[in-house]
């Protein structure tokens, strides 16, 4: 700062008012760092939900996949069992229709052996 002593009066004055305008240059508002224009708040939120709504369809996509998958193994063993219980039936069918054929053979050889032995 100046040395006031011996100073006049409109030096003292004009010595005010320059401590008075720098005050007031310091309490104005300076001009902040404008940063690039880019994408606005919305724009970026709805690129964020788009992407979001895109994750949970392939999820959704995966899961129902994943259940059909499970649906279809189960079909398939269901069939499979189904399958397996024909077989044994068919085979015990088969069993008992040679069972009778060969008791229906004793009798006729049976009757014959009788007839014979007239």
């Amino acid at each position: 700062m100046r040395d006031l002593k011996g100073a006049s009066h409109t030096d003292r004055l004009a010595a005010a008012a320059e401590a008075k305008a720098a005050l007031l240059a310091k309490l104005k508002p300076k001009p902040g760092v404008t940063a690039p224009p880019s994408q606005s708040r919305a724009a970026l939120r709805e690129a964020e939900l788009k992407a979001v709504r895109e994750a949970r369809a392939a999820a959704k996509a995966a899961a129902a996949l994943a259940s059909a998958d499970r649906h279809a193994a189960h079909e398939a063993a269901v069939a499979a069992g189904e399958e397996a219980d024909l077989a044994e039936k068919r085979g015990a069918r088969k069993a008992r229709k040679q069972l009778t054929k060969a008791e229906a053979q004793a009798k006729r050889d049976a009757r014959y052996a009788a007839r014979t032995a007239r």
